[in-house]
Parts: structure tokens; C-alpha cells; sequence
């Protein structure tokens, strides 16, 4: 309401103005006039007429009414060209950036809350070269200023930055018809003041911070590249550093092409995903669900049993699958596809060559005009004191150490409670293990809505599991054939004592050992990259978990993708990675399944939204199936059937999330979906009724009463 009243004031004002100006001579003829008065006035209070004469400019300019040239030209007619030309280039700017500060006070929020998801790149491109944008703007009037202004003010601009630059850029402009203006009595036309000439110098001029910064890119390359000597052949085309998804992909996609590839890894092929992640815990998962379906068979009319857990059989089958897959992933298929793979370590001497210390401790050195950073991620170890003296276990040394296990272990302490936690934690507790999980957040999947974090949590410990949130592990130490972890939460200190330790807290890019730091590439956290995967140097790349954002594998294999291109033909063409829609699933019972926005991100990001939900204990397939826990949630687009997001709990969530996804990369609302057959009885249809909600809260009820009404007329009531 306060906007509004603001917004209709300034209106007021606005059309006051031009009322106003309707009023006087504008021409050229009646500027000398009000020059000539203004004059012998000036002689007797110069002072204050030079202080109005910046205050009204402000306004001027602050309410976007078109007196600007006119009061430019008057200024250096009245006060020369010095003392103009500082009132002018004050007053313009500190107006200019009145009008920012009240569009984006006014409206921006608005706009944000309507198109936030579609201007997010504009947004970041805005937050990284807006100040080229607007310098060049107010030297080239493509634009009108006060569109500029106004526009400007929706973007994520700094106030002062756009203040500065402006002041900046108008200058020039500003000087001119200052100038004009102390000459005011031999202009015939506003027109003679900007000649072509002119206007090409301006254009010149807001192109020169542009070629700037491609100049200093330059530098920055030169720079980089200089201690270096280029060879003038080279043994490859691409070498890829690490065989897990990314590389794995990044190679494939260079054999593909015909160039001449290398693909090194230390340590099995298939990287993280087959050998300790994805593949070894699905497999454990699956084993788990089976052990809790005998547990509750009588929920399906069946004699339910206590499931007799085979331990070293369920750790063989893990194993098993592992191998199965492992073909697919393997040094033999590559090689059959064309790519060279060596077993070893690889260091970046520099930008062209790569040394390989192979396992048999031979070392080859290959030139290249593109290397490829795949290196993955490994766990990450907290400092808990005493966690270096115990044998704790992550999610890469879990599936080793198991194997070896004749039982499963009677108890565990779990750290953690994102996606890896909470699928171990739940899988353990169903074959019967006594698990504790410690999560330091308020909740688990501190990411995801809290509706999702509470019906998991509510899951989880109806399988067993004691949930600990808003506590930290304080120290870890032995106690016997046991660990004992003191851990420190809203019920104050206690001690745990576990047969096992499994540090489940995240994952942490691999970053040393491969020469990065040594020729200069940042790597803060991850190796730092542009949008087209490029670090310091242009043909040195980096896709998958070491480059980020997401740690996903089918995000690194579409990372590999744009990696691959751009080191191939990245010279000629380039292209930035894609990551608008990035699905992804946590493998709990229920599932977990999400893209794009959750509730709490667009309210974090001002995004305006309506939330439709269709609940699963209503679809017909869920009751037949037992799985009525769950729900499919949608955020739209404030007004529109445009998803920003969808989440979906339940059984086969990540199956289901792939129609949503698909809507989201080709711009298909919920309309479609509604419109879409989708076979009876399956859980799919709860993808279309989620729709059908959505329709349904948007009947005009006006519609549906003259409907009615005409109904009754037809039945001759």
C-alpha cells in the first residue's frame, strides 16, 4: 500500500511536470529569451540561482521529464562553460540515480518475484560487466537515458557503482552542449549540435571499455602463458585426468571426434560412482528394502518373519553388481573406442605437457594442446579431536572394510545427515544395525524444504534410526573393541559407544597432487573456472565434482560435454555449460526427488510463486501399491503455469521428476502435462493430477455459476 501511494505521487509529480511544460517556449528562440532574463537575475544572485538551477536539474532528471538537453544548453548559456559543466554532471547523475533508486524501491521486487528464474542469467551477467553495459550506454544514446535509469534499477547494480559510472559516461556527452550552450546564440537547430563526426567518436568511446577488457584478457593470458614455450607438434589432441564420469565422458566425446586422446587414472576406472558411491550403495539399498519388506509382509497379506540378514552375501552381491557394471566403464572398452588409457598419476608440468608416472613406476611425458581436470571428490574428514586415532570409515573405505565382515556390525554412529547419511543410516538400520545419525543442523537435508526433512526424518526413525539434529561430535576416541563419540546437542553432553564410525558429512573436490597450484589456477574450494569450464588457461579445463557446483554425476557427464567441446574446438567456437535444469534424487525410502526451485530458495531469491500440491494417498497406483506416503509439490510462476520447481517424496520420485524436468528445459507448463495421457493405474498420473490441481484452483467461479445457470436454462427450469 505504501508503494502504491508512493507510486501515485510520483505520477502526480510527473504529470504536474508536463503540464508545466506545456507552458513554456521550448523552442530554441524561447531558450534565449529565458537565458536573457535568467542573466540579469544571475548578476544580482548568482549564488542562489546556480543552487536552484542544480536542485530543479535534479528533479528534471529524477521525475524523467525531457528538459534535459534544454536545461544543459541554458546552463552553459547562463554560467559558462566550467561552472555548468560541474552543476550539470552533478546534477544529472545524483538525478539519474533518484530515478534508479525509486524503480528499484518500486518495482523491482515485483519484476524479481515475476521473471526472477528467467533474468538469473541476465542478473549475473549484469553483476559482472554492468558497468561496460551502462558506460557504454550513456556514451552511445541507443537508449534514452531515462530508460537506462529506470532499467538499470531492476538489475543488481550497486547504486554507487551506477552513480560513478554514469557520472563517467555522460561526461562527454555532458561537455558537449555545455559547450553549445555558452554559444547558444549561433545554433540554429539542437540538431547542428551532434554531427556525425561526433556521435562516432562517442560510439568509439563506449566501445573503448570493452576492447579494454578484452585487452586485458589478453594481458592476463600473455601473462599467464609467457614462462612457457608452445610446442610446435604435439603428441595430443586432448589429455583427461581421471576416469570417473566427467572423464569418462570428456574421453568418449574426444574419440568420438576422431582426435587423439589420453585418458589417465590411478585408481579404477569407473571413478567414485561405481567403485564407492552411487552403484555399492543402490545395490545395499536394494538389499535393505527387501530385508524391510519380509519385516512388514503383513501389510500385504503375507506372515511377516524377522529377515535373516546374510551379511557377507549381501557384501558379495554389492560386490558383484560392481563388476557387473564395470565393463561398461572399463579400460577395454575405451581403448576399443579409440582411447588411449593409462594407469598412473598425472601432473601438469605446464600448459602443453602432462606427466604420467605410471603404476609400474615408469614416467612418460606427453605434450597436448588440451588437458581435461576430472579428478573427482573424496570425502571430507572434519577436525573432531581424536578422529585420526580410530578407525572411522567413509563412503569409500565402507564397501573394503564390509567385505571382510562375517556379521554386520550390532551399532553405528553415522556423522552426517545429507543425502549420503541418510541413505546409509536408513539402509544399516533395516538390516537390523543399531544406528545413531548426527546431524549439526537443525534438520536433516538442511537443503530441502522442511516439510521434506520432516517426513524423511519421520521415516528414517521409524526404521530404527536414533536422529540426533542441532548436535556436533565434540571427540572421538577407543573405549575397547568400540568408539566412543562424545557428541554435544540440545539435551546437553553425551557419550555414544558404536561398533563402527561412518563420516558421512560431504565430499571435497581433489585439488593437490596434479600441478594446479604450481602454474597458478585458483583452487578455493574447487578449481576455479569460467562459464565455459576454462581455468587460467583457455586449454586447461575442468568438469565433474572438481570444477562444481553441483556433485552430481549426470552433472559431470554434462560438464564433460560442454569440457570436451570447448578443449577441442573451444578456439573457434565455445559454448557455456547449461545448468538450468539439474535434477537430482536421494535414495531413501521415501524417495526424494527435486529440480530447480525449492519454497525456501525462491523466497531466498524474492521469487514470486504459488505452490499446487497433489498429496499420494489419494492416487489409486499408491494405494494399491502401499506407498501412499508422499506428495508431488510444484512451484509456478506467480499468474502463469511456468514451474520453477517441483519436489516429489515417495515411491520412484527420481523416475517421476524426469517429466518435470524435461517441461522445465523446453518451456512446457502445466498445461501440457494436464493435457498429456498418462497410463491407469501408474504413480505418473500424479504428475498430471498435481497439474489438474493447479487448474482446478484457477476456475473463474463466475464461469462456473453462469454455467450452471445455463444448464438449468437447457433443462427448461
Amino acid at each position: 500500500m505504501k508503494k502504491r501511494a508512493i507510486a501515485a505521487f510520483l505520477v502526480a509529480l510527473i504529470v504536474l511536470g508536463f503540464w508545466a511544460l506545456s507552458t513554456l517556449d521550448l523552442s530554441l528562440e524561447g531558450l534565449r529569451d529565458f537565458v536573457d532574463d535568467a542573466q540579469t537575475w544571475r548578476d544580482q544572485n548568482a549564488g542562489l540561482l546556480w543552487g536552484l538551477y542544480f536542485l530543479i536539474y535534479v528533479a528534471v532528471t529524477a521525475l524523467s521529464l525531457p528538459l534535459a538537453v534544454w536545461m544543459t544548453l541554458g546552463a552553459g548559456a547562463i554560467f559558462g562553460f566550467w561552472s555548468a559543466l560541474l552543476m550539470v554532471s552533478f546534477a544529472a547523475s545524483l538525478g539519474a540515480t533518484l530515478a534508479f533508486l525509486t524503480a528499484r524501491y518500486l518495482a523491482r521486487d515485483w519484476v524479481m518475484g515475476r521473471f526472477g528464474a528467467r533474468l538469473e542469467g541476465v542478473n549475473r551477467g549484469l553483476a559482472r560487466d554492468g558497468a561496460f553495459y551502462l558506460f557504454t550506454l550513456r556514451l552511445v544514446p541507443i537508449v534514452p537515458f531515462f530508460v537506462v535509469n529506470l532499467v538499470m534499477g531492476l538489475s543488481p547494480m550497486k547504486a554507487l557503482t551506477f552513480y560513478g559510472v554514469s557520472q563517467a559516461g555522460m561526461l562527454a556527452g555532458t561537455a558537449v552542449y555545455v559547450n553549445a550552450g555558452t554559444q547558444l546564440a549561433t545554433i540554429t537547430a539542437v540538431a547542428d549540435i551532434l554531427s556525425p563526426a561526433l556521435i562516432g567518436s562517442f560510439a568509439a568511446l563506449g566501445l573503448f571499455p570493452w576492447i579494454a577488457k578484452f585487452a586485458i584478457a589478453r594481458i592476463k593470458r600473455y601473462r599467464a602463458y609467457r614462462p612457457y614455450t608452445r610446442p610446435a607438434r604435439f603428441d595430443r589432441n586432448l589429455i583427461v585426468i581421471g576416469a570417473g564420469a566427467a572423464g569418462l565422458v570428456s574421453a568418449y566425446i574426444a574419440a568420438a571426434v576422431k582426435a587423439k586422446v589420453t585418458l589417465v587414472e590411478a585408481s579404477e576406472m569407473g571413478g567414485d560412482c561405481l567403485n564407492f558411491g552411487c552403484v555399492p550403495s543402490k545395490a545395499l539399498i536394494k538389499s535393505a528394502e527387501r530385508a524391510h519388506d519380509i519385516a512388514h509382509a503383513e501389510e500385504y497379506g503375507l506372515i511377516a518373519t524377522p529377515p535373516k540378514v546374510d551379511f557377507p552375501r549381501i557384501m558379495a552381491r554389492i560386490h558383484a553388481v560392481i563388476e557387473t557394471i564395470a565393463p561398461h566403464d572399463s579400460a577395454e572398452r575405451y581403448e576399443g573406442l579409440g582411447v588411449e588409457v593409462i594407469k598412473g598419476y598425472a601432473r601438469i608440468r605446464d600448459p602443453w605437457h602432462v606427466e604420467i608416472t605410471q603404476n609400474d613406476g615408469s614416467v612418460t611425458t606427453l605434450s597436448t594442446r588440451a588437458i581435461i581436470v576430472a579428478t573427482g571428490a573424496s570425502p571430507t574428514i572434519p577436525p573432531i579431536t581424536g578422529l585420526s586415532n580410530v578407525p572411522y570409515l567413509t563412503s569409500d573405505t565402507l564397501w573394503s572394510e564390509m567385505k571382510t565382515r562375517e556379521t554386520a556390525p550390532q551399532s553405528m554412529v553415522v556423522l552426517g545427515g545429507g543425502p549420503i547419511g541418510c541413505e546409509l543410516a536408513q539402509s544399516f538400520a533395516r538390516l537390523g544395525v543399531q544406528v545413531t545419525q548426527i546431524e549439526r543442523a537443525p534438520r536433516l537435508l538442511a537443503r530441502e524444504d522442511e516439510e521434506v526433512s520432516a517426513a524423511l526424518q519421520a521415516a528414517i526413525e521409524g526404521d530404527g534410526v536414533a536422529v540426533k539434529t542441532s548436535t556436533t561430535a565434540q571427540s572421538v576416541s577407543r573405549a575397547g573393541d568400540q568408539i566412543a563419540v562424545e557428541i554435544e546437542g540440545p539435551e546437553g553432553r553425551e557419550v555414544i559407544l558404536a561398533d563402527n564410525l561412518l563420516v558421512a558429512v560431504g565430499r571435497s573436490p581433489r585439488l593437490t597432487g596434479f600441478g594446479l597450484e604450481e602454474l597458478g589456477i585458483v583452487t578455493d574450494r574447487k578449481v576455479d573456472t569460467n562459464d565455459y569450464l576454462q581455468t587460467l588457461f583457455p586449454n586447461i579445463l575442468a568438469a565433474g565434482d572438481v570444477a562444481g557446483p553441483y556433485q552430481f554425476t549426470h552433472t559431470a557427464s554434462h560438464e564433460a560435454y560442454y569440457a570436451a567441446v570447448n578443449a577441442l574446438f573451444g578456439d573457434i567456437k565455445r559454448s557455456k555449460a547449461d545448468y538450468r535444469t539439474i535434477p537430482f534424487a536421494i535414495f531413501t525410502d521415501p524417495e526424494i526427488a527435486r529440480v530447480g526451485l525449492s519454497e525456501a530458495e525462491a523466497r531466498t531469491k524474492g521469487v514470486a510463486y504459488e505452490v499446487t500440491r497433489y498429496d499420494l494417498d489419494d492416487l489409486d497406483r499408491a494405494i494399491a501399491d502401499g506407498t501412499t506416503k508422499g506428495f508431488v509439490k510444484v512451484l509456478t510462476a506467480k499468474g502463469s503455469d511456468r514451474i520453477l520447481g517441483a519436489t516429489i517424496i515417495g515411491e520412484e520420485a527420481g523416475n517421476l521428476l524426469a517429466e518435470f524436468t524435461l517441461a522445465m528445459k523446453h518451456g512446457l507448463g502445466l498445461n501440457k502435462i494436464l493435457g498429456t495421457i498418462h497410463i491407469y493405474p501408474t504413480l505418473a498420473e500424479a504428475n498430471k493430477y498435481v497439474a489438474g490441481n493447479w487448474r482446478k484452483a484457477r476456475v473463474n467461479p463466475r464461469a462456473l455459476a453462469l454455467l450452471q445457470r445455463f444448464h438449468a436454462w437447457r433443462l427448461g427450469k
